[in-house]
């Protein structure tokens, strides 16, 4: 059997960061005797912004990094960058006592021969991935006690497209190399180019992703007090009229691959937003007198100010009474919308909670069209008046929508019952969002509205001609809307062409649209797509087994081997960290089996989240190499496909036999950056690096290593 693994992990560790080929520029300390600790924390990185512009292809960085001595004594030592691949310098600038210091650029042989005579000194792992191409190195002149001293870098390099896909990359990894951590880690991206761009996204960070004009995309991650410790990587493409998708694939050598489908509607609306029909729901019961109340008025004037006169539009709020504020669906001309405003400015929190009857009302109003509609619901609390009962809610509001609109439920605070909002939004193809005490519900929901104004296509399908592709997820579609995209996940077996069609609606119109991908047999770059995949994989049984679709006997093996396999934090699944210097007391939301309170919310938050990962998270006790997932146990980072008890071969850490096993082998360098104590697959045998065991690589050891 398997060791079962599973993590102490803050929640947002939902998906662990890669361990990257190289790292950002760091100061390499002079070693001193008379310095306590490890070197390489002798300084402290104060904050990294990086700016980018990718014109055309040809992408121009900008590295801003401010280094400080926290210690007592003075520090000096090397500044070294390692550059990517075909990279140039185009400027640095270092200023001591006012002058500027000149550095240069090392060839690739004697930048790994500096890397491992720092790794030699200084004894830390981390240094290995540093091993790359080449090197941008600068003496630094002491640095006193408390003096900060700022860097700034610029480099340019050719970006180009693998299979109408640019990816650029950043190495943004210093977690070993600053003594606290950052105040502020910053990376903006903007690309202009001569066509359109599509797809913008990130696997490895959350991205804020802006279009101020057909030709041009602006991506920015913001984050404080942290120590980052992933490279930070954007695909983007280019697109002509219409929706356009593109593709990403990697195969590992002994399993199905995984793909990633990104589809895109024009940076632009290609035509005329569709009219609709829309549902205000607005719950003005006892519990949201206040400011829940006030922003819950401004955030409908927002959305009525913005109906265009072919919309139509009803609002109805409750407590224990059912009260029209329209006379049912009516147009959206400009008296309608006045006059509805007049009633929302002057609705008062009072009396009990009739979700029941409230939804009805809404879909009773809402018949088939050849329109999207939508019921928008806005609640803070539990019902308590009229049906109660969570599953004859969700059965009658699901059974009375009768024009399948989409319900797309606002829960506010912690009062809420989360099972009832996400199983409504579920069952009526909609959305769940969660606004927690201190957020704006007036920016959550108007920023929502903003999205779903304009239906690009609704009612997708996806089907893949000459593939075999399976486990697709979501498994259910979203709308495609402008302004957006929808990420789906698969695996896939065999290799060739293959063609995608996607299907959808605009109004009375059906929409196909065709395009031709490739099935690779050795996809290698998207390294980060087997965990993306398990991540919404996992998020889908948990929702089957929160709205009793499955039972928790059926998935509950199948969620704890792929949360094994892939390091990901689920209800059933608890990783013991024993190292004291990295115990942690984190409470993972996802095993509290409640649908109210602050634990509540934070499960179905979590839930979601998982369902829908983009981005891989920060992990203390989790690492991804290569697409391999490597777990801290028992102060050792150990491959996650380990099995306990399992011979290894074991080299002791900076012996002979290591740098021996690392020439002959230089693709192991990011794993063995994973510290001083490592279990990993190489060929059909385990390593163990550690204190014990062989010290030189003789010919019956490297004969282990073969197949």
């Amino acid at each position: 059997m398997r060791k079962m693994l599973g993590f102490i992990v803050a929640l947002v560790a939902i998906l662990a960061p890669l361990v990257p080929g190289f790292a950002d520029g760091i100061i390499v300390p002079i070693p001193r005797p008379d310095i306590p600790g490890p070197p390489l924390r002798w300084l402290t990185i104060v904050y990294h912004h990086v700016t980018v512009t990718i014109e055309n292809g040809v992408a121009t960085t900008k590295v801003d990094q401010a280094f400080r001595n926290d210690g007592e004594f003075p520090v000096e030592g090397t500044y070294v960058f390692p550059l990517p691949s075909g990279a140039v310098i185009q400027e640095f600038t270092l200023w001591v006592d006012g002058e500027p210091v000149v550095g240069g650029v090392l060839p690739a042989d004697e930048a790994r021969e500096i890397y491992l005579s720092y790794l030699r000194q200084a004894r830390d792992p981390a240094l290995l991935e540093y091993i790359g191409q080449g090197a941008f190195r600068a003496r630094i002149f002491p640095i006193e006690p408390g003096e900060t001293r700022r860097i700034a870098l610029e480099y340019v390099e050719l970006l180009s497209p693998e299979g109408g896909l640019f990816r650029y990359r950043y190495p943004l990894s210093p977690e070993r190399f600053s003594a606290k951590p950052l105040e502020e880690v910053k990376v903006e991206v903007v690309v202009k180019a001569s066509r359109p761009v599509g797809s913008v996204y990130s696997p490895t960070h959350p991205v804020i992703v802006g279009r101020e004009a057909p030709t041009s995309a602006r991506a920015l991650y913001v984050d404080k007090d942290v120590l980052p410790d992933r490279d930070f990587i954007l695909y983007y493409s280019l697109t002509g009229e219409g929706v356009g998708l593109d593709f990403l694939a990697y195969k590992p050598d002994d399993e199905d691959g995984f793909f990633l489908v990104l589809v895109t509607p024009p940076a632009v609306r290609d035509l005329a937003p569709l009219p609709k029909d829309l549902v205000l729901v607005i719950d003005r019961s006892g519990s949201m007198e206040g400011e829940k109340m006030v922003q819950a008025r401004d955030a409908a004037a927002f959305i009525l100010e913005r109906l265009t006169p072919e919309d139509r539009f009803g609002v109805v709020a409750f407590d224990h009474e059912i009260l029209g504020l329209t006379s049912g669906l009516v147009s959206a001309s400009a008296a309608n919308v006045a006059a509805a405003q007049r009633e929302v400015r002057q609705l008062t929190a009072r009396g009990m909670t009739n979700i029941h009857e409230s939804l009805l009302q809404a879909m009773e109003w809402l018949q088939p069209a050849d329109r999207p509609q939508y019921v928008l619901f806005l609640t803070d609390g539990l019902p308590t008046a009229g049906k109660t009962v969570t599953d004859t809610i969700v059965r009658d509001v699901t059974a009375a929508n009768t024009s399948r609109s989409r319900l797309f439920a606002f829960g506010v605070g912690y009062d809420v019952n989360t099972q009832l909002l996400d199983l409504l939004a579920e069952q009526n193809r909609g959305t769940t969002t969660y606004v927690v005490p201190g957020e704006s519900l007036e920016l959550a929901l108007s920023s929502f509205y903003t999205k779903i104004a304009a239906p690009a296509l609704a009612d997708l399908a996806l089907q893949v001609d000459g593939g075999e592709v399976s486990d697709l997820y979501p498994v259910q579609l979203p709308d495609l809307f402008y302004g957006s995209q929808l990420a789906l996940f698969g695996r896939y077996t065999g290799s060739g062409p293959a063609t995608i069609v996607l299907t959808g609606e605009r109004g009375p119109e059906d929409v196909v649209l065709t395009y031709n991908v490739e099935f690779t047999a050795a996809a290698t770059e998207a390294s980060s797509l087997p965990r993306l995949w398990a991540a919404r994989k996992i998020g889908h049984l948990l929702n089957l087994i929160r709205f009793k679709e499955k039972t928790e006997d059926e998935l509950k093996p199948i969620i704890i081997e792929l949360a094994t396999q892939y390091g990901i934090a689920t209800p059933y699944t608890s990783f013991l960290v024993r190292e004291e210097e990295r115990t942690a007391a984190y409470v993972n939301p996802l095993a509290m089996a409640v649908p109210t309170g602050p634990a509540g919310v934070g499960a179905a938050q979590a839930t979601k989240s998982l369902a829908e990962a983009e981005a891989a998270q920060r992990a203390d006790y989790v690492r991804e190499v290569g697409g391999r997932v490597f777990l801290f146990v028992d102060d050792v980072w150990q491959e996650s496909t380990y099995e306990e008890d399992t011979p290894t071969v074991n080299i002791v850490y900076l012996s002979d036999a290591y740098f021996s096993l690392l020439d002959r082998f230089p693709e192991i360098g990011p794993i063995l950056a994973l510290g001083e104590k490592v279990i990993f697959k190489l060929g059909t045998a385990w390593v163990r690096i550690g204190e014990g065991g062989v010290t030189e690589l003789t010919p019956e050891v490297r004969a282990q290593f073969q197949g």
